[in-house]
């Protein structure tokens, strides 16, 4: 189950370092990069939901197995994509095949791992490997993009892959739940219906204002969420509880993992456009630079499950936020010097930080939920993380778009012809290949500005995002700080707690 966390830990974020050379190779221009980039978050968090529940009733193995073959069809189909819809496409797989197997390697760990104090070290240690898979997707991907075409980034997974079909059958063991019922196919539409075209209105919104189209997407998507959430309530055996969400031990984590990944995911991925781009790294050079970052968050997850034990899980969230707010102000002072090494501090303390909300959180999340329940319950922190990041770069990459393009468009000068202008408006990657096809003093100056103005976007983004996540800190502490150590002898656990935490007050 780690092994496949790790591969798609990899490949997540080895598209990061990727872009700047997927991007060319397929002829992306800005917003079609944001697609490449954000479609997969997008299609796992809308599936998340549905596979979750489908687990719980077909089997846990079963569906983890089919999901990590298709993933290897997905990557195959994304190495030789030849123009950016068939790479858009292929991330959709991709995305849909993750949200098969993510949420069974979280509701096996939940039935594995009954004890609350296993339980959260057994979800540190996967929150560790996803960490692990993170570091080498960059180191890999790094050497890859040094010596092959980009393409070999994604035929990497293909021979893990393979080995996962190979043992699972043989170690996992089967799990289903008996009273879990029939799939409801009906609920999976709906919300399918009701996340996709919200996210595509919001896009489209950010791109070219309140037209006709994005705003009748929104409108079908609040229609869609609406009777989701009504036949819910209907159903004696809904696809999604939504009584769980009356739990503070459940809901507070959630939301603070989502607007973790709004603002965050945005950071990651302007910051790895930073280093290749402005700060003239290499693919591997850049990989490098965030490895101490996701090494010590990898060696800090399964510390915190321990301490989860000993602390109040609030205060323990809230250190690790305010040690993610440290690192975006040090990512911020970083772009007013070119300082790399102030980029690659800043990122090793956000890395740090988040351990605390992935494992302890998880563990809440979880922990409330009965065991029936255990799978859809486990796919809803990943449908937090990922959907949160398909809308962070959908909406704040789309702002930092916006405020790149306001720049350029303002700043530069008029000998350069306006059809260059045009494109290196677009994004600093098009700035750059523009720059390579004007004489030495005009491309210097294109580049120049296309620096400045991504440079901008980039602090913009992190300033807004440290005074958001000083607000997340204020939620949980409010909220989560009457909630027991694990493991306590007065405290049962997880699910205990919860039930104190809402008898103190009101869950809401």
């Amino acid at each position: 189950m780690c092994l496949a966390t790790l591969f798609v830990a990899a490949d997540a974020f080895v598209l990061m370092l990727a872009l700047p050379h997927v991007a060319v190779g397929v002829g992306a221009d800005g917003i079609e990069q944001l697609w490449i980039a954000d479609i997969y978050a997008i299609m796992l968090g809308s599936l998340l939901i549905t596979m979750g529940g489908l687990g719980d009733r077909i089997g846990r193995r079963r569906l983890f197995l089919i999901g990590v073959a298709g993933f290897g069809v997905a990557s195959v189909l994304a190495a030789y994509a030849v123009e950016p819809t068939m790479l858009i496409a292929a991330r959709a797989l991709l995305g849909m095949a993750s949200a098969a197997a993510i949420p069974s390697t979280l509701g096996l760990i939940r039935t594995m791992f009954r004890d609350p104090k296993r339980m959260g070290l057994a979800f540190g240690i996967w929150a560790s490997f996803y960490t692990v898979g993170a570091v080498l997707g960059l180191v890999i991907g790094g050497v890859l993009l040094a010596n092959f075409w980009w393409g070999s980034v994604f035929l990497v997974n293909v021979p893990a892959v393979a080995l996962v079909l190979i043992v699972g059958p043989l170690v996992l063991p089967k799990h289903r739940e008996v009273e879990a019922g029939r799939p409801d196919w009906s609920s999976s539409l709906l919300s399918l219906g009701a996340i996709l075209p919200t996210v595509w209105g919001v896009k489209e919104v950010s791109r070219d204002g309140w037209e006709l189209l994005p705003i009748a997407a929104l409108a079908v998507g609040v229609a869609f969420g609406t009777a989701f959430v009504r036949r819910q309530r209907k159903l004696t055996r809904p696809l999604l509880d939504l009584s769980l969400f009356r739990n503070r031990s459940f809901s507070i984590p959630l939301l603070a993992m989502f607007i973790q990944a709004v603002l965050t995911g945005t950071v990651m991925l302007l910051l790895m456009l930073d280093f290749q781009l402005v700060q003239g790294l290499t693919p591997l050079q850049a990989g490098l630079s965030l490895a101490p970052g996701l090494i010590l968050s990898s060696l800090c997850a399964p510390v915190v499950g321990v301490l989860a034990r000993r602390f109040r899980p609030a205060y323990l969230m809230a250190c690790g936020e305010a040690l993610v707010i440290v690192g975006m102000v040090l990512v911020f002072l970083g772009g007013n010097t070119n300082g790399t090494a102030l980029f690659i501090l800043g990122f090793a303390l956000w890395s740090a930080g988040g351990s605390p909300l992935l494992a302890v959180g998880m563990t809440l999340m979880v922990g409330s939920a009965p065991p029936e329940r255990a799978g859809a319950a486990s796919s809803m922190p990943q449908v937090s993380a990922e959907l949160g990041n398909g809308i962070g770069v959908a909406v704040v990459g789309s702002v930092a778009v916006a405020l790149y393009h306001a720049s350029m468009t303002d700043s530069l000068p008029p000998e350069v012809p306006a059809d260059a202008a045009a494109t290196a408006g677009q994004s600093i990657a098009n700035a750059a290949e523009t720059a390579a096809t004007l004489p030495p003093d005009l491309a210097a100056v294109v580049f120049e500005h296309a620096r400045e103005a991504f440079t901008g976007s980039l602090q913009a983004v992190t300033a807004f995002t440290a005074v958001a996540l000083a607000g997340v800190i204020l939620l949980i502490v409010a909220r989560l700080r009457h909630v027991k150590p694990f493991g306590q002898e007065d405290s049962a656990g997880p699910e205990e707690n919860a039930q104190a935490t809402d008898a103190a007050g009101d869950p809401r």
